[in-house]
């Protein structure tokens, strides 16, 4: 899908706050309503706009504790990859996981309240999958940046 001016502008407006009404968004386009509307739901079954979310402050439900797990694998094959991604995309604490190259096969984001629900995560959980050769976990000292938007 080709997106034009209005497209970026509108995907621009959303991304920086979902809740605007379509008469909001219209006002600020120059387009009418439905043409907003109708833009918005094109947009949607494109896949381009893949979901709406609400934003939370990891402070205020215990979860600041931030820590960038690198994962190892023992093999390679489909089997250890599949499997291995099946598991972890069942894990609530790891809020983001990538496939990366390098020294290492997998750098996951997790969050918890503390060290000690680190430690249990990693010890009950984590540790518990097959095929982990190994981890190195980075811990967060301060958020500099975190934004969902995404230039256009």
């Amino acid at each position: 899908m080709k997106l034009d001016t209005i497209d970026k502008k509108l995907l621009e407006l959303l991304q920086n706050d979902a809740k605007q009404t379509t008469k909001a968004l219209s006002l600020q386009l120059n387009l009418s309503k439905t043409a907003v509307y109708e833009r918005i739901r094109k947009l949607e079954k494109e896949g381009v706009i893949k979901g709406y979310t609400a934003l939370l402050d990891k402070k205020k439900i215990d979860k600041a504790f931030a820590v960038f797990c690198h994962v190892r694998l023992t093999q390679h094959t489909k089997e250890h990859v599949v499997g291995f991604e099946n598991d972890v995309i069942r894990l609530e604490e790891v809020l983001e996981c990538y496939h990366v190259s390098g020294d290492y096969d997998y750098i996951l984001k997790v969050n918890v309240a503390d060290m000690q629900a680190y430690r249990n995560f990693m010890t009950s959980k984590l540790t518990s999958l097959k095929h982990i050769g190994s981890t190195h976990s980075i811990f967060m000292i301060e958020e500099v940046k975190n934004t969902t938007v995404v230039e256009l």
